[in-house]
């Protein structure tokens, strides 16, 4: 039975007692302040340090991909136990990891599948692990690869930013329109669609778009008892809890689990933001 080694970036955030259940191998991408390059590892930054940070920063942080190299040393890493890898990335829309993976693969010659999610944060994650839950279980990799890419096109990810001043900064709203909607207290509903990062919908004010966000997820779901929730916030527990409460009373899921945003989404949204990723089983 050949043994098939699931590799993901660290976008996904993907809890740690999941990546170590299931082994999967995580290639960090890297946030640069001005004066300094952290690892995404949570070990060389944590996520309260990360976010301490972005609250005091005059400029904002970017993002930067894995080097080949990184991949080339993860890849050699697990190959030394598995046969071949499954390499599940954020969209190619949003970073050059995948275009790493690939020189990576290129240079080792092995049996590598790349795959581009188009998804980003815990809708990755998801994907990713499933993947490496149906690897533990012996699956080949056609079986796992055409389970993903079902599973794809049921997730949605719906989230909300507490502020428009981290997206204005990283030049995602432009300043006067930006200015603007802060003045009008607009709040958007954000969605990924077709790779990218999208606007679903405008509200007004915190508590509104809040209410909006759970509304919005109800009127995309057909049956709430097949439904899986994930709730994620950027460094706001307290937002957080409330939409896990609001979730269970008012739609009942399947399951609903909480977690987290990363550093990576984390320095668009900013601190305060909250998302919900679903899909139905």
């Amino acid at each position: 039975m050949s043994r098939i080694a699931i590799v993901t970036d660290s976008t996904g955030d993907i809890p740690q007692d999941l990546i170590e259940k299931y082994n999967i191998k995580i290639v960090p991408l890297y946030v640069n302040f001005e004066e300094k390059s952290f690892t995404d590892d949570g070990v060389d930054i944590t996520l309260k340090e990360f976010y301490e940070k972005l609250k005091d920063a005059k400029v904002l942080p970017k993002s930067s991909q894995p080097s080949p190299a990184d991949f080339v040393a993860a890849y050699t890493d697990v190959l030394k136990d598995n046969d071949s890898i499954i390499s599940i990335h954020i969209s190619k829309k949003m970073s050059g990891t995948i275009e790493s993976a690939e020189i990576a693969k290129k240079e080792l010659g092995k049996d590598i599948e790349i795959v581009d999610s188009e998804l980003v944060h815990l809708p990755l994650g998801v994907l990713v692990v499933k993947a490496a839950e149906l690897a533990s279980q012996g699956k080949s990799k056609e079986e796992i690869l055409a389970f993903i890419k079902e599973l794809k096109n049921k997730i949605s990810i719906l989230f909300i930013p507490r502020t428009l001043k981290y997206l204005i900064m990283g030049g995602r709203i432009g300043r006067a329109k930006g200015l603007i909607a802060s003045l009008l207290e607009i709040r958007p509903i954000l969605t990924v669609h077709l790779g990218e990062v999208s606007p679903y919908k405008n509200t007004r004010r915190w508590n509104q778009a809040k209410t909006e966000l759970v509304e919005s997820m109800k009127s995309m779901i057909k049956k709430p008892e097949n439904l899986i929730v994930y709730v994620a916030d950027s460094d706001a527990k307290e937002a957080g809890d409330e939409m896990l409460e609001r979730v269970k009373a008012e739609v009942n899921p399947k399951a609903v689990y909480r977690s987290y945003i990363g550093p990576i989404v984390g320095i668009h949204l900013g601190p305060g933001g909250v998302a919900l990723t679903f899909y139905e089983e």
